[in-house]
């Protein structure tokens, strides 16, 4: 079907959801905007879908979530009876929407006689992951898009290890989302028959005391967060979920001295105080280096909307505030990990990191100085997930940190996705650490530089929006791959990462197998020890760029960076 004809289907629907239907009125004097939400379905992939909320096959909207469900529904319909009896748990962020979304979400699976474990108010994607396992469900529902600015959402699908659901079943769920061409005849229950039936329950402080119970479990020293207990932080929920729980985390453990920043601990799905709520960007912090600056909190923290991901900020002896990139507060946490597990007599002779492969090589290195193995996997938590899952079935390695570049860590694995509740409590620790030495953070990271050398990355999002947008990307991928760059800069490139074709390519001509899943990623590797890779996002309409130097000098460092960055701009022109 053409755009003109989806959109007459949704026109001359008289039952579409009357809100919708003003939209729709509203969108007609735009053609484009017509022709982008209508050309194409939503885009349904391994994380699910995340898009623009509005009328549309291609917008986040009761239809388009009920048709993700009935998916998955379809799916469990095929499993056999007790696995489908596990049921799905759903929770959801703050976003317009989200509330609503997670409920027609749970009609659709209480339609097909599916259990459902509905949270009774927002909780963050950690929490969700955790239930998945607490409860034993087969599946859950996450509605959130995370770090994307007001006018997203979206729905993320986790499988039966409390992970994002793993590629085979998704790709079945994927198929069965497909089949389901008419939105609107998709049957739902009501929440009230559900009930009757016992088809739904709603949880909520059950679970958080759950949670909280195992979280103890990420403090590797409770006495030194005891004995620095007088340890100041800002914290800031940047309106989202990690409101519910980051005030009980610091509480439990001990620490007093936590305030939040008020206007931003208020639900508001407009993000009002910020343009995108996301800790990797360094204005979310003014208003927590304001309220830090005049109490002299000593770190600042700041969780994005759905409280998976963390950012943090160190207050220097000037007063001033230095935040810290994903990448140096996985070095600090992990560099933490080892050397106190290591202390006290407790790291595995099979202890492994797990990371992505556009994270940071200095924490490679930190694992290796204490005979720790680093395993590096595609872009994308759920992969972290699978090694978790796989080292328990055979016990071939103990699982100690894993991490990803986008401010994303995993500290103990009773949750199987990022997890900024048990980063903050960590970082605390080792806040705590540091001042037991007269130290901060920010002087801990120096020390590991000054032991393991300067590494510094940077990443560079071009971003390619509207109906070419992902045609665009897929150009400049093929160029890239029909014509490897042989020098980047002045320096040669010495052997190319095709993770799609799963082969790595030496300067030579001579090949290796990667021996990792195929993705839409190329890493290139350059005679000076920089790494470049170029990837599409898999949840915006972005390609990423990430550079990795090393150096003997913080300025050299800089200088490296500087210059690649400069080249990459020049691809794009």
């Amino acid at each position: 079907m053409s755009w003109q004809d989806n959109y007459q289907v949704w026109q001359n629907n008289s039952e579409i959801d009357p809100a919708l239907k003003q939209e729709l009125t509203q969108m007609v004097a735009n053609q484009a905007e017509l022709e982008e939400a209508f050309y194409a379905p939503l885009e349904f992939g391994t994380a699910g879908m995340r898009g623009l909320m509005g009328p549309g096959i291609n917008r986040m909207n009761i239809y388009t979530v009920r048709q993700a469900a009935e998916g998955l529904a379809l799916f469990m319909d095929t499993l056999p009876l007790e696995q489908k009896q596990r049921g799905v748990v759903i929770s959801f962020d703050s976003r317009y929407h989200s509330e609503d979304f997670a409920q027609q979400a749970a009609r659709v699976l209480g339609q097909h006689q599916i259990p459902v474990f509905l949270f009774d108010s927002l909780r963050p994607t950690p929490e969700l992951s955790f239930a998945v396992r607490h409860l034993n469900t087969y599946a859950g529902i996450m509605i959130t898009a995370s770090h994307n600015p007001a006018p997203y959402n979206g729905f993320k699908i986790y499988g039966p290890d409390g992970g994002q659901m793993p590629p085979q079943e998704s790709n079945l769920i994927t198929n069965f989302v497909r089949q389901v061409t008419d939105l609107f005849a998709i049957e739902v229950t009501t929440l009230h028959q559900m009930r009757q039936q016992h088809l739904l329950q709603l949880i909520g402080e059950d679970v958080d005391q759950a949670y909280l119970r195992e979280i103890k479990a990420v403090s590797l020293d409770e006495e030194l967060l005891h004995e620095y207990s007088d340890l100041k932080f800002v914290y800031t929920p940047l309106h989202g979920t990690g409101k519910m729980l980051a005030s009980r985390v610091f509480e439990q453990a001990g620490l007093s001295n936590m305030r939040i920043v008020a206007e931003q601990a208020i639900l508001d799905p407009e993000f009002a105080t910020v343009e995108f709520p996301n800790p990797e960007f360094p204005e979310t912090f003014d208003l927590a280096i304001k309220q830090g600056s005049a109490i002299s909190a000593d770190v600042l923290i700041a969780t994005d909307p759905d409280a998976d991901r963390l950012g943090a900020a160190v207050r220097q002896p000037d007063g001033q505030y230095q935040l810290m990139s994903g990448n140096q507060i996985a070095c600090v946490l992990l560099n933490y990990i080892l050397s106190t597990r290591q202390r006290q007599n407790k790291l595995p002779a099979n202890g492994a990191v797990v990371k992505s492969i556009v994270s940071t090589e200095l924490a490679s290195k930190i694992a290796q100085s204490y005979g720790v193995e680093m395993i590096n996997v595609l872009t994308g938590f759920k992969f972290i997930a699978e090694q978790i899952q796989s080292f328990e079935e055979t016990g071939e390695h103990e699982f100690l940190f894993g991490f990803e570049e986008s401010y994303g860590y995993l500290i103990k694995p009773f949750v199987r996705d990022k997890d900024a509740l048990q980063a903050s409590l960590l970082l605390a620790e080792v806040a705590a650490y540091y001042r037991s030495r007269a130290m901060t953070l920010y002087d801990g990271l120096q020390e590991i530089y000054a032991e393991y050398g300067y590494f510094e990355e940077k990443t560079i999002s071009k971003t390619f929006v509207g109906i070419n947008g992902t045609q665009q990307m897929q150009n400049l991928m093929d160029s890239f791959r029909k014509q490897a760059p042989k020098m980047i800069g002045d320096t040669a490139v010495v052997s190319v990462q095709d993770f799609q074709s799963g082969v790595q390519t030496e300067q030579d001509g001579s090949q290796i197998n990667l021996g990792l899943p195929k993705a839409n990623v190329l890493k290139f590797i350059l005679a000076d020890g920089t790494w470049i890779a170029v990837r599409p996002s898999g949840t915006e309409p972005k390609i990423k760029n990430y550079i990795g130097v090393d150096a003997t000098t913080a300025k050299e460092a800089a200088a490296k960076i500087a210059d690649y960055e400069q080249v990459i701009q020049n691809w794009y022109k």
